[in-house]
């Protein structure tokens, strides 16, 4: 089969959500692969399976880890993203592999950045208690130099925000200021939408 044969099978087994379980094994295979391009497309792949089936892919998770090695930024992003899906559904599969994720925070590729926050995103959905201690992190890449990190970057203050307000309440300031200053429109807009997310649940909890 060839590279653009076995793209579009993976494309059809993408739309076939009743398929997913039974294929894991299968899918895991492709991590293998010489191609850059069915492997990143299969760690995606992975990532949607293990917020659908976390238990099913609980013999594939070291292979995922593996590619947060890879020299390859688009392989690296793509593992960041699955451990994201997959820690959304069952944070403990991903739990060994937890902390050594904020390295990504200060990795050379932005889409690489960008992608640790969206994953952090998705396992602080369900799961928000362990990132009190390294909320200093976020605040680092809400002055990222590339904008679409900076557009990300207070979306995980909104979901900490309307969870665990606390944890964002040290950096309400900081979210104001660069509301008020930032010159993307999109990121002044999510930092008031951060700041929303906190005050309220703060609103909500003293009436």
């Amino acid at each position: 089969m060839t590279e653009s044969e076995l793209y579009k099978e993976l494309g059809t087994l993408t739309r076939h959500r009743d398929q997913w379980e039974a294929n894991i094994p299968y899918v895991l295979t492709l991590l293998n692969s010489e191609s850059t391009r069915i492997q990143a497309k299969a760690l995606w792949l992975l990532g949607e399976m293990g917020l659908a089936f976390p238990s099913s892919l609980k013999e594939g998770i070291s292979a995922v880890a593996s590619f947060l090695d890879s020299t390859e930024p688009l392989l690296r992003e793509r593992a960041v993203n699955a451990f994201g899906r997959i820690g959304r559904a069952d944070y403990p599969l991903v739990e060994p592999y937890w902390a050594d994720l904020f390295r990504f925070a200060r990795d050379e590729a932005a889409n690489v950045r960008l992608s640790f926050i969206w994953a952090s995103e998705n396992i602080a959905t369900n799961t928000p208690d362990p990132y009190g201690p390294f909320m200093p992190v976020f605040a680092e890449l809400l002055h990222d130099g590339d904008d679409r990190v900076r557009m990300e970057a207070p979306e995980i203050f909104r979901v900490l925000g309307k969870r665990r307000p606390e944890f964002v309440r040290p950096y309400l300031e900081q979210l104001r200021a660069i509301a008020e200053t930032d010159g993307n429109r999109v990121v002044r807009i999510h930092c008031l939408g951060a700041i929303r997310a906190a005050t309220c649940v703060k609103s909500r909890r003293t009436t």
